[in-house]
């Protein structure tokens, strides 16, 4: 599922092209990528108004249009937007198409069928449940180590389950969990109250270094118009995990070979070595 990173580089990728431009018709396909509004509503929600702007909370893109209403659209595992023009077809699992007024059409693609969205009044995003559970964004200045701290302290979960909790840290997922607390020599299993505060500085450190060294090469890509933000996990041949993804491999610090357990049912990858504690 994409992380921050790359839901911030979809997000900008989609401002990019589709600032300004006016939605002449919005077709659903598929009744449960929205499941709040019938497929007649949403074109009527959208028909005739122009994207303002795209920007991003969480996980979530937000389309802000200039009738006063914000598309909230969450990728999930395998959604993607795609920028045709009248000569191509679109692809076999669209789910929703966005007609724009110089013929151009924004479609949205999901193969494993987990996508969301919803359209709010844009005076009222704040309270969407979407959006209002959400923990301040990690990159923001309502993250802090105060925060973090105060945060772990309050729970007896493994420090990993904790970090994937949006309502706790927003935008991490398994990717960049894995790489910060390896980078903060933080033990994943250890329960999160027990994390001193040392440790949760340097976790609040690198938490925001990961993310930012993630964001920044995902901006150095070019925007693809068939496939808009792509995915940033490897795409650059200089990049390489630290922890994530190398099961049994090197430890680029001390040589022990990389473990890998499942937490909460997803995969959590460390070094056993420089992470004891």
């Amino acid at each position: 599922m994409p992380e921050l990173p790359e839901v911030e580089i979809v997000a900008r990728s989609l401002d990019q092209i589709g600032r300004e431009r006016k939605i002449v018709a919005a077709t659903l396909l598929r009744q449960r990528l929205a499941p709040d509004i019938t497929p007649v509503r949403f074109s009527r929600s959208l028909q005739g108004s122009s994207i303002n702007f795209v920007h991003r909370r969480g996980k979530h893109i937000l389309f802000d249009l200039d009738n006063g209403r914000t598309l909230i659209t969450h990728l999930r595992m395998s959604g993607k937007f795609m920028l045709l023009d009248d000569d191509s077809a679109d692809p076999k699992f669209t789910h929703a198409v966005f007609h724009f007024a110089d013929g151009a059409r924004l479609v949205f693609q999901d193969q494993r069928h987990f996508g969301l969205m919803k359209i709010v009044k844009t005076s009222e995003l704040n309270e969407a449940k979407e959006i209002k559970k959400l923990a301040p964004e990690p990159l923001g200045d309502g993250f802090s180590v105060e925060y973090l701290r105060s945060t772990l302290r309050q729970s007896k979960r493994t420090l990993k389950e904790v970090l994937l909790d949006q309502t706790k840290v927003c935008g991490l997922g398994n990717i960049y969990a894995s790489e910060a607390m390896f980078l903060a020599r933080a033990n994943p299993r250890m329960r999160a109250f027990k994390l001193t505060k040392p440790k949760t500085a340097s976790l609040f450190e690198n938490i925001r270094l990961v993310l930012s060294e993630a964001v920044e090469l995902g901006s150095s890509l070019p925007v693809v118009p068939s496939n808009i933000g792509g995915s940033i996990y490897g795409s650059a041949s200089d990049w390489e995990w630290r922890v994530y993804d190398r099961e049994n491999e090197p430890c680029v610090t001390c040589a022990s070979p990389i473990k890998r357990i499942v937490q909460g049912g997803r995969s959590t990858y460390f070094c056993a070595s420089c992470q004891r504690r």
